[in-house]
């Protein structure tokens, strides 16, 4: 009897963690892997293995192919979401159990610098979400924020506007330095993406000030500047800041730019901004948009969750 088999029948018969075998025998995971997939790969005799060793080999293969075509950025969560529309009938744990066998991991940990800077002299908002981040409708509630990516030639900026009711990007504009018209044109890019100004604010809400579109950010200068705020009210836009020092007054934007870390840009080393640029904005307009699911928008994509939302808010 090969070693190979040895440990695969202490799995089998034993339930004898094969992880476990191979450390005591001081045997590779990735030799023992190697043979397995070329035992029960096309043409090989199903014999060797039991049902349950050709179903674990093949919903591997499968996890390891969605990850891949994900990016390797989804999560067990998200994965099994992916799979199940794919038309497979698997657990999240077995998922789970799946991508640890085989080493696949979706998110690697960095935290960012913070950006806000504060004018204390310019006149502050109050904050109307109150760490509410939910949304009943589209265009009711945004938020937004802004980060820094680095580069080898020096840093990028990043703005966002994010539409809470389906935590879509409706604006990413990018810049070489962190100011109000960094900001002004993430709000532009957002109101044009709704239609604009007549469209965000639907005609005769601008009258009502209670349905008028709320933008909620922190109390940074870039928020409080003459010309960001002058251009708010000349769209109709109700502004909205959390206090000072507080990440949980403004956790839906914090939470997009997390997402923005772990998937791209503790994965990348970027030369030069024009490089950062185009790989940030192809994760924030496709992946992002269009494929990263959210829990907040029952595992759909922001895009998927408003096509799928819209007969139900024409039928209403």
């Amino acid at each position: 009897m090969s070693v190979a088999r040895f440990i695969a029948d202490q799995r089998t018969i034993y339930r004898v963690p094969h992880t476990m075998t191979c450390l005591l025998l001081g045997v590779s995971l990735a030799w023992f892997y190697k043979w397995r997939d070329r035992s029960l790969g096309p043409g090989a005799s199903s014999g060797l293995f039991t049902a349950m060793d050709r179903r674990r080999y093949t919903i591997d293969r499968a996890v390891k192919v969605m990850f891949t075509k994900k990016r390797g950025l989804h999560g067990s969560p998200r994965l099994h979401a992916d799979l199940l529309d794919d038309g497979w009938e698997v657990s999240e744990k077995t998922v789970a159990d799946s991508m640890r066998r085989q080493g696949l991991v979706a998110r690697r940990i960095k935290r960012r610098n913070g950006l806000t800077r504060q004018d204390k002299t310019a006149p502050k908002f109050a904050d109307l979400l109150r760490r509410d981040f939910t949304a009943q409708r589209p265009n009711a509630r945004w938020v937004g924020d802004m980060t820094e990516i680095p580069t080898a030639s020096g840093k990028l900026y990043l703005a966002t506007v994010i539409d809470l009711y389906s935590r879509r990007l409706l604006g990413a504009a990018t810049s070489l330095h962190p100011d109000a018209e960094l900001a002004c044109a993430a709000i532009k890019m957002a109101v044009a993406a709704r239609g604009g100004v007549d469209a965000v604010n639907q005609p005769g809400w601008r009258t009502e000030e209670t349905k008028r579109v709320i933008f909620h950010t922190d109390r940074g200068s870039t928020y409080t500047a003459t010309s960001f705020t002058k251009l708010c009210r000349d769209m109709g836009i109700r502004q909205s800041m959390g206090r000072v020092g507080s990440c949980f007054d403004n956790a839906a934007a914090e939470a997009f730019f997390s997402s923005l870390e772990w998937e791209v840009l503790s994965r990348h080393e970027f030369e030069h901004t024009r490089q950062a640029q185009a790989v940030v904005l192809d994760w924030c307009y496709g992946f992002y948009n269009h494929e990263r699911r959210h829990s907040s928008a029952g595992m759909m994509s922001p895009v998927s969750y408003e096509n799928t939302a819209a007969p139900d808010r024409e039928a209403a």
